[in-house]
């Protein structure tokens, strides 16, 4: 992951009702050069801390007191859209996980992530090059996300064949490694075709990417 090592340190904030989990995490981050520029302990606190310090990334808590992280992070990404927001979560939350990733939020991580993951997952997550555990965020999304009758995307008509193509092979979970290995074309063709993509579709990143793949029915769950 060259890339996402050699772009600045981005800044963070941690929102987690546990205190445990905010000091392990911040120490993480900080020993490897990542400014925490705050710690929250709700989702009301996480909002406003978000307003005044403009952070990068958020790693965001779903169940909080007085405001829950889902809709933490919809108050956030409404006001603050160049914000990248992180659930924390655990799997009996699916859910919700679905629902934050819907409304924008970048990625998910369990709380027994290692301490290079979570490093690794700030680090990249501002990139939008890669979505964060794309075999769980695909079953995350067969399993809560929309039913059998496909949504229209107002942007969808708008795609290309090869751009259509592009990104049904992200809402299978494809790198751009991979997109480029699939599509006999170079990696710099694939980030220009997934570019274009996120712009015609508004799209923030990846994770938006295969929920609209789901959503729209270029990709249907159980598909290979």
């Amino acid at each position: 992951m060259p890339a996402a090592a050699s772009a600045p340190a981005p800044r963070v904030v941690i929102a987690d009702d546990q205190e445990l989990v905010r000091t392990g995490f911040r120490m993480i981050l900080t020993a490897r050069g990542i400014d925490v520029v705050g710690v929250a302990a709700d989702g009301v606190e996480a909002v406003g801390l978000v307003r005044r310090t403009r952070p990068d990334v958020v790693l965001l808590d779903i169940r909080m007191p007085n405001m829950d992280g889902l809709e933490a992070a919809r108050r956030i990404l409404a006001e603050m859209p160049e914000c990248r927001v992180i659930m924390l979560t655990t799997f009996d939350l699916d859910g919700y996980v679905y629902a934050a990733l819907a409304a924008g939020a970048s990625g998910f991580l369990l709380k027994d992530v290692t301490p290079e993951h979570l490093a690794a997952a700030v680090r990249l997550v501002g990139t939008g090059d890669a979505l964060l555990a794309p075999s769980i965020t695909r079953r995350l999304v067969e399993r809560c996300g929309p039913g059998p009758e496909a949504a229209a995307h107002p942007g969808l008509d708008s795609l290309t064949p090869r751009e259509r193509e592009v990104l049904t092979l992200m809402g299978h979970g494809r790198s751009n490694a991979e997109l480029a290995r699939d599509l006999t074309l170079s990696e710099a063709t694939v980030k220009t075709h997934v570019a274009r993509i996120f712009a015609k579709l508004s799209l923030r990143d990846r994770a938006q990417a295969v929920v609209v793949a789901y959503e729209t029915g270029l990709v249907t769950p159980g598909s290979a």
